[in-house]
């Protein structure tokens, strides 16, 4: 295997090993949205990074991580309906993304790269780091497991329980502010929400528990990226959308299940 494949592979299954088990939260909690516009703000994070020379992968966790915080922030003072909110500000973010990357970073960036993903570019620095989120987040979820299993159930029946809500869903936003600023790198930032939500929603009708969809989401996860990266080697695909399209077949393959009466 080339060395662009390896890395490319060891990056890919990095995400998708976090990402099955928090996209059945994000399926659970009905967040597909939110998950969209945190991603469409990673090209501001991107922007920023090549204005102020610092680390484009510290850049972008940072700049979800704010925004995470700002929409955490403006569902508590409820201005608008949360799902206003989100188109707004989803729409906005990657508008101004595009403008600022368009017209302060002159032909130093690669836009579709950022778009549409650029595993294959993925080099030893870009492994470590992914890994590294990766287990922070793992070690997280752990942690939150219960918590957030019962908040996603009824949240306030979780508040009379004592369980601190705000604190565990301002945990959760940023938790998907970190998985989004290092999937940015395997299917780009149109793309970032497909890869959650897949092989999420294709492990629904195999599990039993939740914590057997997670791990199915997980397994499917790391299927569809090795699938979509053999599909770009052998036939010269884009690798981030091959990914994609890898994580629909699975869900299609799953609806052929016929579902107990």
């Amino acid at each position: 295997m080339p060395d662009f494949m390896l890395y490319a592979l060891l990056c890919g299954l990095g995400v998708a090993m976090v990402a099955g088990p928090l996209g059945a939260f994000v399926v659970w909690r009905r967040m597909a949205y939110f998950g969209d516009t945190l991603a469409h703000s990673a090209l501001m994070g991107v922007t920023f990074g090549l204005l102020l020379d610092i680390n484009l992968n510290i850049a972008v966790a940072i700049g979800c991580l704010l925004l995470a915080l700002m929409l955490v922030a403006l569902q508590h003072n409820r201005l608008l309906a949360t799902d206003t909110l989100l188109g707004i500000l989803s729409h906005s973010t990657l508008a101004l993304g595009l403008v600022l990357v368009s017209v302060f970073t002159s032909s130093r960036i690669d836009l579709m790269a950022y778009l549409f993903g650029d595993i294959l570019a993925a080099n030893r620095a870009d492994v470590v780091t992914v890994w590294v989120i990766a287990t922070a987040v793992i070690a997280l979820l752990l942690w939150l497991w219960r918590p957030l299993l019962a908040v996603t159930v009824h949240e306030e029946l979780a508040e009379v329980e004592g369980l601190p809500v705000a604190l565990i869903r301002t945990a959760f936003m940023l938790i998907m502010a970190l998985v989004i600023a290092i999937a940015m790198k395997v299917v780009g930032v149109l793309l970032i929400t497909a890869l959650l939500i897949i092989p999420a929603a294709a492990s629904r009708r195999l599990a039993h528990t939740p914590e057997q969809m997670a791990l199915i989401a997980g397994g499917f996860g790391c299927l569809s990226v090795a699938a979509g990266l053999t599909a770009s080697f052998f036939w010269d695909t884009p690798a981030g959308p091959s990914i994609v399209l890898s994580a629909t077949s699975l869900f299609v393959l799953t609806l052929l299940k016929p579902q107990p009466r």
